[in-house]
């Protein structure tokens, strides 16, 4: 036991070396420690790029984006992502020309990149990504004339790429779903989409004109692996701008292959098809994507209209024959006077049998 002359000494005294010794058993251990690296986002995305994407073109768009990105930052290498750096990038993207929209793709590819290097260990500090708020464009489709003035194009230059455009708006499908579609995937009327954007499968059934188109011309030679298993990605879009400049819509940025799948969904829509069906027949994983077409679907509008044409008198005079009369709205049983009590008679006072 330490003695108060011991504890009152300048210098610590040997039962206080001991003490101490005995109460203070640090352990240290190295096995946890590791070394702080700094990394290129181009750097991440090389080691991470098959685990966190499958091939396909959205694999190609991404690997696209990475690239802005590197490139945007310099080529920095950093161990910690930060909020700053986030909201600069976002910023230089706005002022070359970017959307909101555009800038939500890139970010998405960008924040499902980092979360994997963190979990991983590579970097140990994340921003808050905060979704862009995204504005309801207008939807291009194309009227049944310029369809057949663009397809008639599209046919003198290529067969196969005339069979595809007729597939892409009588199915909604995606121009890579549509390529990569093998003959197993057509059954008798109906046609399945198994590599899909959402990774859900689908199956719709086809038009007689689709059915057409599926059918190969008799050549010589091997069959293919599925019906437009022939073209690719950029023959096609070759094709299609060559067609598109020769009918006179080289002007418009819009008209591009994907407007045949807004096409396809437009007309659903204003031929009465109701807007869950569409859902399922495009593919859509949420009605959110759905419901930007239904402002077309207008027919279900067109009683509002007679109702304000009425005059007053007239509208009130035939609310049972109303397109929007109620069963609750049913005339009354009988007239107000009729139904209220008549009052009861008056007695008359009797008169007193004593005289006065």
């Amino acid at each position: 036991m330490m003695t108060n002359e011991a504890i009152q000494e300048d210098e610590p005294s040997d039962h206080f070396s001991v003490f101490s010794s005995q109460i203070s058993k640090i352990k240290y251990s190295y096995n946890k420690i590791r070394e702080v690296k700094s990394y290129r986002v181009g750097e991440l995305f090389s080691a991470y790029r098959d685990i966190l994407w499958d091939d396909g073109r959205h694999k190609y768009n991404v690997s696209s984006f990475i690239g802005e990105i590197d490139e945007i930052l310099l080529g920095e290498r950093f161990s910690a992502f930060d909020q700053g750096t986030l909201d600069n990038l976002i910023g230089t993207l706005r002022q070359r020309g970017n959307s909101n929209a555009t800038i939500n793709r890139k970010m998405a590819a960008l924040s499902k990149l980092l979360r994997k290097a963190h979990k991983m260990g590579d970097i140990h500090s994340l921003p808050e990504f905060r979704r862009q708020k995204e504005r309801a464009g207008r939807i291009r489709f194309l009227e049944r004339d310029e369809e057949a003035r663009l397809f008639a194009a599209i046919k003198n230059r290529s067969e196969d790429a005339y069979r595809l455009s007729v597939f892409l708006v009588d199915t909604g499908c995606r121009l890579g779903e549509a390529l990569g579609l093998i003959w197993n995937d057509i059954q008798e009327h109906r046609v399945s989409f198994w590599i899909t954007k959402s990774g859900r499968s689908r199956t719709i059934p086809m038009t007689e004109r689709v059915k057409e188109v599926i059918k190969l011309p008799a050549t010589e030679g091997r069959r293919p692996k599925g019906p437009f298993t022939k073209l690719s990605q950029a023959q096609f879009r070759a094709i299609w701008n060559d067609a598109k400049a020769e009918v006179g819509l080289a002007a418009d940025d819009q008209v591009v292959p994907h407007i045949l799948r807004h096409t396809c969904a437009s007309r659903l829509v204003q031929g009465g098809i109701d807007i869950r069906r569409v859902q399922m027949w495009l593919g859509h994983q949420t009605l959110s994507m759905t419901m930007r077409y239904a402002h077309l679907a207008t027919n279900d509008l067109d009683g509002c209209v007679t109702v304000l044409e009425t005059p007053r008198g007239g509208a009130a005079g035939n609310a049972e024959g109303s397109v929007f009369s109620s069963p609750l709205m049913t005339a009354p049983s009988a007239s107000p006077s009729k139904q209220k009590a008549e009052p009861a008679a008056v007695k008359a006072p009797r008169k007193s049998s004593k005289a006065k």
